[in-house]
């Protein structure tokens, strides 16, 4: 696949998969949406790395990357699908917005990275201002949103979490091998969280099952290597203008095929999770902040 294909596969995707997460949970419970959608996207990767003869390493090393991925991957994704039950799909994409962020902070922190620049703290405080923004939002939305606004911020946290400890981990791995191993060590979670918590659905619609297997075979087995493939192929600043894109076109997605309402709070909340996000990844080249950061650099000591 060319590299414009795979940039704009992955943004329709990424737009999609938050509305496509709440549908495949309608009538069964997230519970079986989620560990239907783990275990196909798991054997499909399977299928994949069997018939391409990838290689599938299970030695120390490869043990530990596939359980700093996949333990943060069930602890994130149960947290979406939950959350998914309260608030409405787009605000999915818009919160996970924020991820670029916060690994950057736990970068600090574990790393010992010193990539905090003025433009990039500014950018973090416009980011968390946009997403008070959308809690309050949630408050007044129902009873129950601010649990879903609550529980998809935790999910991004320890999904920011686990890139930066994989990322410490220093792996050569595919990423297509990662993301199977990390679906090896994460799916009997999820189906043990199932069965624990759920009876088997009497039903399945039309709607969840497609939903269950787009998810399944786009999400996970077609989305994760083509981001992955994309870091490859350009620079970091052009990748991360997805999650520039995706918050609006999730939201709209939402709005489209789901009647979802979009209020003037939550498009304000998006542009400054959107803005910040912008400053973050390119207030370097703000006058401001160059002359900001020369200041710095040359402080007495």
């Amino acid at each position: 696949m060319s590299v414009p294909a795979a940039y704009l596969t992955v943004i329709v995707i990424w737009s999609t998969t938050p509305l496509a997460i709440q549908w495949s949970g309608v009538g069964v419970g997230y519970e079986f949406g989620v560990a239907a959608r783990m275990l196909i996207g798991l054997l499909a990767l399977l299928l994949i790395v069997r018939l391409k003869a990838l290689p599938l390493p299970w030695n120390p090393h490869a043990r530990n990357v596939y359980l700093v991925s996949g333990l943060p991957m069930f602890i994130a994704m149960s947290l979406v699908y939950w959350s998914a039950q309260y608030i409405p799909s787009g605000w999915i994409s818009v919160i996970f917005g924020l991820a670029p962020i916060i690994t950057s902070i736990f970068a600090s922190l574990i790393l010992r990275e010193n990539n905090l620049t003025l433009g990039r703290v500014l950018g973090m405080l416009l980011g968390l201002f946009g997403l008070a923004v959308v809690f309050a939002e949630g408050l007044a939305l129902t009873d129950s949103g601010w649990l879903g606004v609550a529980g998809i911020t935790v999910g991004t946290i320890v999904h920011s979490l686990g890139a930066v400890l994989l990322q410490k981990l220093k792996t050569d791995l595919p990423a297509i091998s990662i993301t199977t191993g990390s679906l090896i060590v994460a799916t009997p979670f999820f189906i043990m969280n199932f069965v624990l918590m759920q009876s088997w659905p009497q039903q399945i619609s039309t709607t969840t099952m497609a939903s269950i297997v787009y998810l399944a075979i786009m999400g996970s087995a077609i989305g994760f290597p083509l981001y992955f493939f994309l870091l490859k192929n350009l620079n970091a600043e052009r990748v991360a203008l997805i999650a520039l894109i995706t918050p609006v076109t999730a939201l709209l997605v939402g709005a489209i095929f789901n009647d979802e309402i979009i209020s003037a709070r939550v498009w304000l909340g998006t542009a400054l999770i959107i803005t910040g996000l912008a400053i973050y990844e390119y207030g370097k080249h703000l006058p401001f902040t160059r002359k900001w950061q020369k200041r710095w650099k040359q402080r007495p000591l």
